[in-house]
């Protein structure tokens, strides 16, 4: 392993924040018939392009369902692929009304960049991946290793962190885009990859031997990731948090895609609310009494999305953990629609 051990980079110098477009998100996204949606350049599992372009993933999903809250059409929704340095400015600028891109929720991303996060999709946490045949089976033995990363994440910190605290010297290579730190590794020019643990186990089924390479058990960080809009327009955030909420909701009263219009003649109140059979819950959000019904139709409870893009049976095979219901092990939760 090298021994040199570089100055880090403090990710992106975001500054204070000026949105340019604050108000009326809603109106807006009407007029133009469809949901900008920023995500990933391609995260297998979360966002990823197939080769006609058809975008699909965890992250994706909440794009089309909030596409199903505001329009009744879970495929009114247009996709631009953002690296992690662009999400931000892409956001506050108005080129995107909701950013859904394995962005982890933190303090200063909250309160300092003009920025609201409406939940958490994925409870993930930063890991380290490495050839098997380095021989190395804890982070702990990694000193003097060269780490491949990617700029302007949260990424960059935590590994300075957990070097500096383990009194461990090492090297940083990072890349602004995430394919070329794959290409990277997968290349030799690093000894560990580094990302979320989810996107470790992604981006492995992109080299070269999948089965050569090994995610170490350690995870160093908390990594909350979740849908985000810009602050100053409290309606179009409520679309987006209750989006959300309303997936969650459905899935803890075990309303699915296939049983949704069944459960219409429900007599669970909570059900009967969540559906806008009772209650006018639509005029709270700016949107019809169907918009739940219309997520769960078209896209499916947050049980489903999971299973469908990167549970057990898909090949990132992640088991629910943490983000299982609170009522089965889990710490998903959601408020109740009432």
């Amino acid at each position: 392993m090298k021994t040199k051990l570089i100055p880090i980079v403090l990710g992106t110098a975001m500054g204070a924040a000026a949105t340019a477009a604050n108000a009326a998100t809603l109106d807006d996204v009407k007029a133009k018939g469809f949901v900008q949606c920023g995500v990933s350049q391609g995260l297998p599992g979360f966002s990823n392009p197939d080769a006609q372009g058809n975008w699909t993933g965890l992250d994706v999903d909440v794009c089309r369902a909030v596409a199903a809250a505001v329009f009744g059409d879970a495929s009114a929704v247009k996709f631009t692929p953002l690296s992690a340095k662009e999400r931000f400015t892409a956001l506050q600028s108005g080129e995107i009304d909701i950013l859904s891109r394995n962005t982890t929720w933190t303090m200063s991303r909250d309160t300092s960049l003009g920025l609201n996060f409406a939940g958490v999709t994925y409870y993930d946490g930063q890991g380290f991946m490495v050839r098997k045949a380095l021989g190395v089976t804890s982070a702990l033995e990694l000193s003097g290793a060269s780490v491949c990363t990617n700029t302007g994440t949260t990424t960059e910190l935590n590994v300075a962190d957990y070097f500096r605290t383990n009194n461990m010297p090492y090297e940083i290579v990072a890349f602004e885009k995430s394919d070329e730190v794959v290409q990277a590794y997968d290349a030799g020019r690093c000894d560990v990859f580094t990302t979320d643990a989810s996107g470790l186990y992604a981006e492995r089924l992109k080299l070269s031997n999948p089965g050569d390479h090994m995610v170490l058990p350690e995870i160093i960080s908390k990594e909350p990731l979740g849908p985000v809009v810009r602050q100053g327009d409290d309606q179009w955030f409520n679309i987006a948090r209750w989006t959300l909420n309303a997936m969650i909701n459905a899935e803890e009263l075990g309303v699915t895609s296939a049983n949704v219009d069944e459960m219409k003649s429900s007599e669970n109140p909570e059900i009967k609310r969540l559906l806008g059979i009772e209650g006018a819950f639509g005029e709270g959000v700016s949107l019809s009494n169907d918009w739940a019904y219309n997520i769960i139709k078209q896209v499916g409870n947050y049980g489903e999305a999971f299973d469908r893009n990167v549970g057990p049976d898909t090949p990132l095979g992640i088991a629910r953990g943490l983000n299982a219901l609170w009522s089965k092990g889990g710490i998903l939760y959601a408020p109740p629609i009432r």
